[in-house]
């Protein structure tokens, strides 16, 4: 059983979760990207990562590389683009996916107040061209070098941070009350897991 000190943690954590908000990884080649992108979500409140596999093996996550994360982040694994799809749209999220492209738009022009939900790609790929079909819209993040991308977990917390300043801006952390439900409910199998 956790101390009331661990419990009280476990609250605060779950209040600032960002219920109308997700990670969608497709095809990440190395674990050890995945288990940052894990840590960056937990850190910025996304409860909510799906791992996108059509082409690679689901990654083998460790404890030790996603520093626990992934006792805290909801996994969902999806082996087709149209079920991820139906998915993410029954939870009424705007899709967009990374992507450099003239249309793109900078993570600086959306509205990331909105039920959202990122798709990042893999790390020599990007996003798939099935994935680019199923997002409502393309973002990339602006940059001034030579070098025209980031590391896979990089952008991604890049682009989660820049979220995470619109919603405080916003006053959306935390999200919920303590009296919510959804937080009591998912609180009770927190405490079940330690």
């Amino acid at each position: 059983m956790p101390t009331e000190r661990r419990i009280r943690r476990m609250k605060e954590v779950l209040r600032n979760r960002q219920r109308d908000l997700a990670v969608v990884c497709e095809d990440i080649h190395d674990p050890h990207n995945v288990s940052a992108i894990l840590r960056s979500c937990d850190a910025t409140g996304v409860g909510s990562v799906y791992l996108l596999y059509t082409e690679e093996a689901f990654p083998q996550l460790g404890k030790k590389s996603s520093a626990s994360a992934k006792k805290w982040v909801d996994i969902h694994r999806y082996r087709r683009h149209q079920s991820l799809r139906d998915a993410l749209k029954e939870r009424n999220l705007t899709i967009y996916a990374t992507h450099v492209s003239p249309t793109a738009k900078s993570i600086y022009e959306i509205d990331w107040t909105q039920p959202s939900a990122i798709i990042v790609g893999n790390e020599h790929r990007g996003v798939s061209d099935e994935a680019l079909a199923m997002a409502d819209e393309t973002i990339h993040i602006p940059m001034f070098g030579m070098v025209e991308s980031l590391n896979v977990s990089v952008a991604t917390a890049v682009i989660l941070y820049e979220i995470c300043r619109q919603r405080l801006a916003k006053g959306l952390y935390p999200f919920s009350t303590e009296e919510d439900p959804w937080l009591q409910e998912v609180l009770q199998k927190w405490i079940e897991r330690g």
